[in-house]
């Protein structure tokens, strides 16, 4: 019997139309953020360092995004991180400052994480390197929405080599997962290759996946240490070196991205928690031309190196100069997804057009830096940065320092007024203009009273309205 012609074409026509359409439905992109520690603004190519080489950090700001105005939301370990991961500022969540093995709380598990946010969507979800929210089992990233666990649980010099506070905190803990499967008690050299080494697996194994994948590198936050293959290299001594490699795992998850065809899908973010650490360069970071360093509201301390790109998507070689903050990832990773935000509110505010359009706004009307038990230090607004009175730390002029580059002494400095700046045309903030801008003063105030109302300033006694509180355990 002769089957006619017709119906076999409409059959062939409808099967591979089926492929067809099923082809064209998009998969979801992949996360990748990479989190450096007392990273400082200048220590890349990109960013004008001279010397230390970052080949793989230029090539990926060459075919992606600088942002030349990121900050992060406090300039110190805990806090940063928590925002960043929440979308929220820290203040608001009650994490302050830098969390170690004696804290009784950690990040609420009532917030939600970028990893908690795409686990509906089918995300695979991995943190390798440093978390800092809380080392107790209910504030461990598998309870915050990662499959995947292999770290330290806070800042590499709580251990019992801390130079100031020797043999007050226990060996390090190495956790994977919920376990520790081991203890550091004197090197540090295989940090970085081993949490690129997992990062790079999580890549290889999760290719016909969605995932996020959070590299929280613990440097170069001090103690430094760096694997034989870059010791020595860098002209900026062992601080260089420590970059170098950071740079190298840059590079290997990019070509890891390559090779498993995952360029076009995937979206990768580079940054840092804070500026650097108050020593010197042979220690710590250079945030030149910005102002001070980690653990003040100064550029220095908030402004940090920020880089983006996604094949295809992020136009190659742009610079975004107009501010935005850690806070907006998380949003932003939401709308470039389809996930649904946080229940509780959120301060940030998705930014995907600044990502998209090098001279696209900021959607934010101001930026508020808080520090030291919520208080309210400055404020981003556009081009001007004001900062109302506060006391800050740092370096003693004329200082000399330990031979483990930790200052004799570090001296409290007290601003005592209100200072303006114009950051476009003065990055170094040594030009106070208050006197000659009051409207944009006002203007200014007025941001403060609602931060104040709404967050609260412990240096005006304003407690606030709308705080939260962090995990504790019993």
């Amino acid at each position: 019997m002769r089957i006619p012609l017709i119906p076999l074409v409409l059959v062939f026509a409808y099967l591979f139309g089926c492929n067809a359409s099923e082809e064209k439905v998009e998969k979801k992109p992949n996360i990748i953020v990479i989190f450096t520690d007392d990273q400082g603004y200048n220590d890349l190519g990109v960013f004008g360092s001279p010397d230390i080489l970052t080949p793989n950090l230029d090539q990926m700001a060459a075919e992606g995004m600088k942002f030349t105005n990121f900050y992060v939301a406090q300039a110190v370990c805990s806090a940063s991180r928590a925002a960043l991961l929440t979308g929220t500022y820290s203040n608001r969540l009650g994490i302050h400052g830098a969390l170690d093995h004696s804290s009784n709380h950690g990040l609420n598990p009532n917030e939600t994480t970028i990893a908690e946010m795409l686990k509906p969507l089918g995300y695979q979800t991995a943190i390798f390197g440093k978390w800092h929210l809380g080392h107790h089992p209910e504030f461990l990233p598998t309870n915050q929405g990662f499959d995947e666990y292999f770290g330290i649980p806070y800042s590499n010099d709580m251990w019992p080599n801390h130079p100031e506070t020797k043999n007050y905190y226990p060996p390090l803990p190495l956790y994977q997962n919920d376990n520790v499967v081991d203890t550091v008690w004197t090197d540090q050299s295989m940090f970085t290759i081993w949490f690129t080494e997992k990062s790079v697996d999580f890549i290889n194994r999760n290719k016909e996946n969605p995932f996020f994948l959070y590299l929280a590198h613990p440097m170069p936050h001090v103690p430094l240490f760096v694997s034989e293959k870059f010791k020595g290299k860098s002209e900026r001594g062992l601080y260089g070196d420590v970059i170098m490699e950071i740079d190298w795992s840059v590079g290997e998850v990019l070509k890891a991205l390559k090779e498993n065809g995952l360029e076009e899908n995937t979206l990768v973010i580079f940054l840092s928690d804070n500026g650097p650490w108050l020593s010197y360069s042979g220690h710590s970071g250079l945030a030149y031309p910005l102002k001070e360093g980690k653990g003040t509201s100064w550029d220095g301390g908030v402004k940090v190196p920020t880089i983006m790109k996604w094949k295809g998507k992020i136009p190659e070689g742009k610079v975004q100069k107009n501010p935005a903050m850690s806070i907006d990832i998380l949003p932003t990773i939401a709308a470039l997804t389809g996930a649904q935000l946080p229940a509780l509110p959120i301060d940030g505010l998705d930014i995907s057009s600044m990502i998209m359009e090098s001279s696209a706004p900021s959607p934010q009307e101001a930026y508020f830096i808080y520090y030291n038990r919520n208080e309210l230090q400055a404020i981003v607004m556009g081009d001007w940065k004001l900062y109302l009175p506060h006391r800050y730390r740092s370096i003693a002029p004329d200082q000399d320092f330990r031979d483990d580059g930790i200052p004799i002494k570090y001296t409290m400095i007290e601003l005592e007024e209100m200072e303006l700046y114009h950051i476009p045309s003065d990055a170094s903030e040594a030009n106070n203009v208050i006197g000659e801008n009051p409207q944009v003063v006002d203007m200014f105030l007025k941001l403060a009273e609602k931060a104040r109302a709404d967050m609260g300033d412990a240096l005006t006694g304003n407690e606030g309205k709308y705080l939260r509180e962090p995990g504790r355990i019993n």
